[in-house]
């Protein structure tokens, strides 16, 4: 007897839309003019999938390619055709060289230790294998203390080993006027002048969108991609990338005075027709976008229609208000969470957070599904 058949599609539904990926990475290189574009496509092209999203990338036109892990470089690497780059931003993990060798991989090399290792294998290997050096001016992240850079500079020198580049980071480039960003430009500038003819990288989204002083040989967007807020205060440019839809389970008339959901934090100060929609916090739905009385939480689109969310998230279902609609919803009709009426940003500010951890946590029970928009 053959095993029942298991049921799918009644879930969720992610969709990536990889034709505004591309189109955003183009727009962004039409700013970075005459400095190269890569693409950061680290924790999974930021929850949009690391292997259909970096071959869209690249067919739009990126060649260099930034992930945190090692495994991240060799899923992207399996994706990509051989004339592309891939820098690993967490560096070289201890004993991992040959696996960087043999996948084609440029660790981001932040500390002596790291630079040693690379240095053995070049040594053992006897060729110059590429590999960026990686200065902190002012994160405390990764990074080689400005203090070591003569030591770098001694280091590599000894052996005749030329980095493909030399990079830092910004800590508040999404604050375009912040002092820390010209202090970093300034300290980079300096460790650049120890490096003279070494293509350097600075500048994440928001500096390349605002900052032309830090694009340098290769600008390095992530966010701006994906269709997030880059730059505090400023309207966001880029198309939208990931829709986030859920269905409706049930169709609820509740009295006023009732409470909905978890802790009773919420309660009705007018008769009201909610629907009970299929996502929690179990599918990266953060709890934080819950409401009560004494706070609003945020808000999704029934029938086109923005509406308020009412009471707790839970880990699979939430409530939302839908008593102005005009169009009575039905139990299976998808509510719009995330598209271009309320956006990954629109959530966060909600729940106090950035875009990057809302689309970074999309990891749910979602039916995932690519489209390729044309506009």
């Amino acid at each position: 007897m053959a095993a029942p058949a298991i049921a799918t599609g009644y879930g969720g539904r992610l969709t990536v839309d990889l034709g505004a990926l591309k189109r955003n990475w183009q727009a962004l290189d039409k700013v970075s003019r005459g400095a190269l574009t890569g693409a950061v496509v680290k924790a999974d092209a930021y929850g949009t999938g690391i292997a259909k999203s970096g071959k869209a990338l690249f067919d739009a036109g990126a060649r260099f390619f930034f992930v945190a892990t090692p495994d991240e470089g060799v899923a992207l690497r399996a994706a990509l055709p051989d004339d592309s780059h891939i820098f690993i931003l967490d560096g070289l993990f201890p004993g991992a060289a040959p696996l960087y060798v043999g996948e084609r991989l440029m660790p981001c090399l932040s500390s002596v230790p790291m630079l040693e290792e690379w240095l053995s294998a070049c040594l053992q290997s006897n060729q110059a294998l590429p590999a960026a050096l990686h200065f902190d001016t002012g994160i405390n992240r990764l990074g080689f203390r400005l203090n070591e850079t003569v030591m770098v500079k001694r280091m590599i020198e000894q052996i005749g080993f030329a980095p493909q580049m030399i990079m830092s980071h910004l800590a508040c480039a999404d604050f375009a006027g912040h002092e820390k960003n010209r202090t970093q430009l300034a300290l980079f500038s300096s460790v650049m002048a120890q490096f003279p003819n070494i293509p350097a990288s600075l500048a994440n989204s928001a500096a390349l969108m605002t900052s032309r002083e830090t694009h340098f040989q290769l600008v390095r967007p992530g966010i701006a991609l994906y269709g997030g807020r880059a730059v505090a205060g400023r309207r966001n440019p880029m198309h939208p990338v990931v829709t986030l839809e859920a269905p409706i389970l049930q169709i609820k008339d509740v009295k006023t005075g009732e409470s909905v959901g978890y802790g009773a934090t919420q309660t009705m100060v007018r008769d009201s027709r909610l629907a009970i929609v299929a996502i929690g916090y179990a599918d990266g739905f953060f709890r934080s976008l819950s409401s009560s009385n004494q706070r609003a939480g945020t808000k999704v689109v029934v029938n086109g229609q923005v509406v308020p969310l009412v009471g707790r998230v839970s880990m699979d279902m939430i409530g939302v208000d839908v008593t102005e609609l005009n169009q009575i919803p039905s139990p299976g009709d998808m509510v719009e969470i995330i598209g271009k009426q309320i956006t990954v940003d629109d959530h966060a500010d909600a729940a106090g957070t950035i875009g990057y951890e809302i689309l970074t946590s999309l990891k749910g029970r979602y039916a995932r599904q690519y489209v390729e928009s044309d506009s």
